[in-house]
């Protein structure tokens, strides 16, 4: 009998790994590539230019399809400007009232509505997940904080496949998606608050955690406990979007490295037709609106930041609002610049507190200057846009 293995066994066996180590491979470049690689940052500017002539030239250059810029203060608007397109193909315009996908950016205020109910003492934020989320896999030394935080060990499963089209929204079963994940991912990737490791999946266990603490929708309490306050049209800031006639189309710049390896890592489904060097994503939801659902303005986000610049929140109290803004520390003491709901930056030795979204043609982020009293907020319908570079830019000028 001979001990060399068949070809067709062979065959068969590097097919069963070549076709996911393949995708694994695509996810980490599309990773690397999203987070790390910014080739064609925006200038810097003139010395006698403004921010609205320089958004003018970034949108006459077509480094972006269109935009939202928000700057405010305690007591209002300081600066605003959209312009581009919200739809290239039927030359739609971008403006004020033009909602888009926030992604990442919601957590902040899936944060916000935790705090809300840990300052009416429906919740701790040491209490146990497993206490309001049933099956949940991870045992019981998980704590809500650590959800908050990233800190909590859960793994971070690369999120870009947990989306569907917004017509199928009406069917789709949020439970029975999240319960997929968890078995799925069902062991630690590292003890409870050992290390930062951030994880959209966490953040969507925030959805469950509210709802069985607020006895409600996890979409309703949020919309009526904090946005509501703050107030927020449902035109504004919402889990639905309001108009499709005034929603954004999501883009992906065709010559990307991006749009090279979009079927490995996205379904088919989503993907439109070509705008020129622009290829629309087709209209969506996230799977899990704790963790990236929000759809909605600059001006929407604009109103929370303008009530955390206030001495006193509508959304909790003083010393809860403290707590949501210090940085957290791993369980060996190291500190980690994140917050319950936020990141930590520095602009020319200017703290700011930030979160950035993106994903399925958007990228946004939003800011607070504390210090300073100032917040900003962009918003723009292009999956690897550079906002970051781009606030860096412009609230500097505000700073000065």
């Amino acid at each position: 009998m001979s001990l060399q293995p068949s070809d067709k066994g062979s065959s068969a066996r590097r097919r069963r790994w070549l076709t996911p180590g393949l995708y694994l491979l695509a996810a980490i470049l599309l990773l690397a590539f999203v987070l790390t690689i910014q080739p064609h940052g925006p200038r810097q500017m003139a010395e006698r230019e403004d921010p609205r002539s320089y958004l003018e030239s970034l949108i006459a250059e077509s480094k972006v399809p269109g935009i939202q810029y928000l700057m405010v203060g305690p007591d209002g608007v300081l600066f605003e400007y959209a312009a581009g397109r919200a739809n290239i193909s039927q030359a739609r315009p971008m403006n004020q009232d033009t909602t888009l996908m926030a992604y990442s950016m919601s957590k902040t205020i899936t944060a916000a509505a935790v705090m809300r109910l840990a300052d009416e003492n429906k919740l701790s934020l040491d209490d146990s997940v497993s206490s309001y989320v049933d099956s949940f896999p991870y045992g019981t030394d998980v704590s809500i904080g650590q959800l908050l935080t990233h800190t909590s060990g859960i793994p971070a499963p690369v999120p870009l496949r947990w989306a569907h089209l917004v017509t199928e929204h009406d069917s789709f079963d949020e439970e029975s998606a999240l319960s997929d994940q968890l078995q799925k991912y069902n062991t630690l990737a590292s003890r409870p608050g050992e290390r930062y490791t951030y994880s959209n999946l966490g953040y969507w266990l925030l959805g469950p955690v509210i709802e069985s603490a607020s006895g409600t929708d996890f979409e309703i309490y949020v919309s009526e406990q904090v946005l509501k306050p703050l107030g927020a049209s449902a035109s504004e800031l919402g889990y639905v979007i309001p108009d499709p006639a005034v929603h954004a189309t999501g883009y992906l710049e065709a010559f990307s490295f991006l749009n090279l390896i979009k079927g490995f890592v996205i379904d088919r489904e989503l993907i439109g037709n070509y705008d020129g060097r622009w290829l629309q994503i087709n209209p969506h939801y996230v799977n899990g609106p704790a963790f990236g659902g929000l759809v909605g303005t600059a001006r929407g986000f604009g109103k929370f930041l303008q009530d955390q610049l206030q001495p006193s929140s509508v959304l909790f109290s003083e010393q809860m609002q403290k707590t949501f803004y210090e940085a957290v520390h791993t369980s060996d003491g190291r500190e980690i610049p994140m917050t319950a709901g936020w990141h930590i930056g520095n602009l020319d030795e200017n703290r700011y507190f930030y979160k950035e979204g993106g994903g399925g043609g958007f990228r946004s982020m939003m800011r607070i200057y504390r210090d300073q009293g100032i917040g900003s907020v962009l918003l723009a319908n292009a999956t690897a846009y550079d906002v970051g570079g781009l606030q860096n830019v412009l609230d500097a000028q505000f700073l000065q």
